[in-house]
């Protein structure tokens, strides 16, 4: 199995310098935009946008109710009603090209980052973007989502993508040598990609620990990917050429989306 990559750095846009007449979500949005583009603030960027978002939310009186009534009311204005066509063949079914494997993390929506369309994409999210192995016990719930986008939805690429500052890589780096948990579900779940763990201590002990999980962010995609090819109806579309893996990196700090895809080949058999 080979991976090759590609690097697409992503153009940022300017807050409105008027912040006073935003709405509530421009508010938030405009300072994420404008954290990330302080390239200086580094590590400490995600926990400042998380302090501060709190803080704004708590000074503007937040209703979660009614920010989801304003919400879809912008959606059914600004979307629904101005794409007719659109949502009139979705109401007849759905024909995904991708299926996604993206993290829960509030932060990394691969509809926003992505710009997918309603019915574009497939999407599964979880803590840190993992794709377990085959399993009809332990993994039922991951391994039915794929039989379906594969088998049913037909899709034709399968994209999992990691992203920095992930927490789930966090506690996955941090998982104590003598085995001991303290989490009911947390840190079971992220053992899934104890291999990508393990590779990139072995390879970078010299490394921070930051830096240590930046990599490893990355390298867990990779045993994501390799797991999808213990499923049987994904390994028979590659081998049909029916199906493509692909694998992503982003990089919300900086701006940055890495992609990369498998090449998976047979060997011819030799009979003597």
């Amino acid at each position: 199995m080979k991976f090759s990559c590609f690097c697409c750095p992503l153009s940022h846009q300017t807050p409105k310098e008027d912040m006073g007449t935003e709405s509530y979500e421009e508010a938030i949005d405009g300072l994420k935009k404008l954290l990330s583009e302080k390239k200086e603030l580094g590590p400490v960027a995600a926990q400042k946008i998380e302090r501060l978002t709190t803080e704004l939310q708590a000074q503007s009186g937040f209703n979660p109710l009614e920010r989801v009534k304003t919400g879809f009311e912008y959606f059914k204005k600004e979307k629904y009603e101005k794409n007719p066509q659109l949502f009139d063949e979705l109401s007849k079914g759905q024909s995904p090209k991708f299926m996604v494997f993206a993290c829960a993390d509030s932060r990394v929506c691969p509809s926003h980052i992505l710009n997918f369309q309603p019915g574009e994409a497939f999407m599964v999210r979880n803590i840190a973007n993992m794709v377990p192995p085959f399993d009809k016990t332990k993994y039922s719930g991951a391994g039915a989502a794929i039989e379906y986008a594969v088998l049913h939805l037909k899709v034709e690429d399968i994209l999992v993508i990691g992203h920095s500052g992930c927490g789930g890589i966090k506690g996955l780096m941090s998982i104590p040598d003598d085995g001991s948990t303290s989490t009911a579900f947390i840190e079971d779940w992220v053992k899934i990609c104890l291999p990508a763990m393990q590779r990139v201590k072995k390879a970078n002990s010299d490394l921070a620990f930051p830096e240590l999980c930046t990599k490893c962010e990355k390298e867990a995609v990779n045993v994501s990917l390799t797991n999808l090819l213990t499923y049987p109806f994904v390994k028979e579309g590659l081998v049909n050429k029916t199906l493509a893996l692909h694998g992503g990196h982003y990089d919300f700090v900086n701006g940055c989306f890495e992609m990369w895809s498998v090449t998976y080949e047979f060997t011819p058999v030799l009979k003597l």
